[in-house]
């Protein structure tokens, strides 16, 4: 992840003047969006002298240090002993499955019993892989049949995290960006299907982004917030090409905080957002 801002710094300090339209290309490529962009650019002007390549580094991290929130705080059980329910949203391929099972499998280490639900119905391989990472991570999942409605699985999911008194339950809802129309009423139908057992519920809804999509990342996030009014955001694939730009554009356009990183494909190669760290990742 920091292979970006080093190429960068070294580009910038093999040149004698800093070409001001290619940087804030530059910066743009490493999904801090034009808007972010520009203001750096602007300031690096302002300071009315040669800009060099620790002017740039500095400035850049003072403004996304001034964009991030603060560290993510934790997840914790309800006070009223019904569980705390999750959603986890988002588009096929980002790692929304996996990131399910490694936030079940944290918050089970941290003591807490958790049950799992495979509400990506439509998609069997979404359904077999949360299944073989309930087995693994020996965590309890409740399914369906092939092609079952997917708020039925959340409302039996619900029913036994009552029963059993889990202190979380986490549901993996299915990843299908088709029209927004359909996205809001299958969302829509989830959200009222739990709230029959609980009409606070679901608690917690996030969403899964994978930071080496860049501005397609933004777009799913607007669109799912329309459907699903969201909490948090799960970054994933940042042991790629992913430059974790993508968190800042996010929070400045939307206000939807980071709250999970994820960079591996192990259980464990997951955690809080912490924003010194997550700074440092970056540079």
């Amino acid at each position: 992840m920091a292979g970006f801002f080093k190429q960068l710094y070294n580009k910038i300090a093999n040149k004698a003047e800093v070409d001001w339209d290619e940087l804030e290309a530059d910066l743009i490529s490493a999904d801090l969006g034009a808007k972010l962009s520009m203001t750096i650019v602007d300031d690096l002007k302002a300071l009315g002298r040669k800009v060099n390549a620790d002017d740039i580094i500095q400035t850049t991290k003072q403004h996304i240090a001034s964009i991030l929130p603060e560290d993510a705080t934790p997840l914790t059980p309800r006070v009223d002993g019904l569980p705390h329910v999750i959603l986890v949203i988002g588009v096929n391929g980002t790692g929304k499955t996996t990131s399910s099972a490694k936030l079940a499998n944290q918050l089970n280490q941290q003591g807490h019993s958790v049950i799992l639900a495979a509400a990506d119905t439509f998609r069997a391989a979404a359904v077999e892989q949360l299944e073989i990472w309930s087995q693994r991570l020996q965590i309890p999942m409740v399914k369906g049949e092939p092609n079952a409605d997917p708020a039925s699985v959340c409302f039996r999911a619900h029913q036994q995290a009552i029963s059993e008194k889990a202190d979380f339950l986490i549901i993996d809802t299915a990843g299908r960006l088709h029209t927004r129309h359909n996205l809001m009423e299958e969302l829509a139908k989830i959200n009222r299907t739990i709230a029959k057992q609980d009409d606070s519920a679901p608690h917690t809804r996030l969403i899964v982004v994978d930071a080496t999509t860049g501005g397609n990342a933004l777009q799913q996030a607007k669109e799912f917030n329309k459907a699903c009014s969201l909490d948090g955001l799960i970054i994933t694939k940042l042991d790629g090409s992913g430059k974790g730009g993508i968190a800042v554009t996010v929070q400045q356009e939307l206000g939807i905080a980071p709250k999970f990183v994820g960079y591996g494909e192990e259980a464990h190669e997951f955690k809080p957002f912490i924003k010194d760290d997550f700074i440092d990742m970056m540079f």
